[in-house]
């Protein structure tokens, strides 16, 4: 059997397909706005019977469908840099190609502890230091040749979200609104391109290794889909003040199952 014809790794029925298809949705909903939803979609298949690798791989699907759907949406109403996008393309693919590799073999329990490590981090700064993530209003955004500590960044979460995918919106809106000084609009914008690539440069991977349960990925894809377009209505209508601190809580209820599945 080809390797992309892969057998179902669960058993579904309805209402396995209902839960799938609204954690999607909510999983989509804050991966757009934030990140970690990947640790609500990643559970889900796993206590349905999936094992870890084929979860890990499965949920990779509906995260390129959303990252495609949220960067449609930002992109229609101006607040994509799609000249700064294009320069985040070699670090970030290259490093996901190099992390969807180590991703075959290196067992994924192994990254669980520093998943629960970057959003303690990321929830501390927010808390000690709000404006390394949050820039004043009128800060100048750097490039990337100004801070080339940011491609570095960029290089590294692309290798983590090849590996294991969950919590690295985190680790990007540092590098972009920490690294480069993006607001949170635009930063959640150049997010959801750089998980894209991500996407497109992983997925091939998983798919080669017959990791991927098509009809699974296919719900969670479609409610991420819906997850995806309410989330970006949100970001484009509500304050910098508000986004904040509809972050912070994000980063909060993500630590719990961050923490339960440690």
């Amino acid at each position: 059997m080809p390797a992309f014809l892969t057998p179902d790794a669960i058993d579904l029925n309805w209402w396995k397909a209902l839960l799938l298809l609204a954690t999607g949705a909510i999983a989509g909903f804050i991966n757009t706005f934030s990140g970690g939803g990947a640790m609500i979609t990643v559970p889900t298949l796993i206590l349905m019977g999936m094992p870890a690798d084929f979860a890990n791989a499965t949920n990779r699907v509906g995260t390129l469908q959303q990252s495609i759907t949220s960067t449609i949406g930002f992109e229609k109403a101006g607040k994509l840099e799609k000249r700064v996008a294009l320069t985040m393309l070699a670090p970030t693919a290259s490093g996901a190609v190099i992390g969807a590799f180590a991703a075959t073999w290196i067992p994924g329990d192994v990254f669980k502890p520093v998943i629960l490590g970057v959003m303690i981090a990321f929830a501390l700064i927010m808390i000690l230091l709000p404006e390394v993530i949050i820039p004043p209003a009128g800060t100048r955004p750097y490039s990337l040749r100004e801070r080339p500590v940011a491609i570095v960044m960029l290089f590294g979460s692309g290798v983590y979200a090849g590996l294991v995918q969950a919590a690295v919106g985190f680790i990007l809106m540092a590098a972009l609104a920490a690294g480069l000084r993006y607001d949170l609009v635009r930063t959640n914008a150049l997010k959801v391109v750089c998980t894209a690539f991500f996407s497109v440069a992983a997925l091939p991977v998983f798919i080669a290794s017959g990791l991927v349960d098509w009809v699974p990925a296919i719900l969670i894809a479609l409610g991420m889909t819906l997850g995806a377009i309410l989330s970006v209505k949100f970001a484009l209508t509500v304050s910098q003040k508000v986004m904040k601190w509809v972050l912070f809580i994000m980063v909060c209820l993500m630590a719990g199952p961050a923490l339960i599945f440690t």
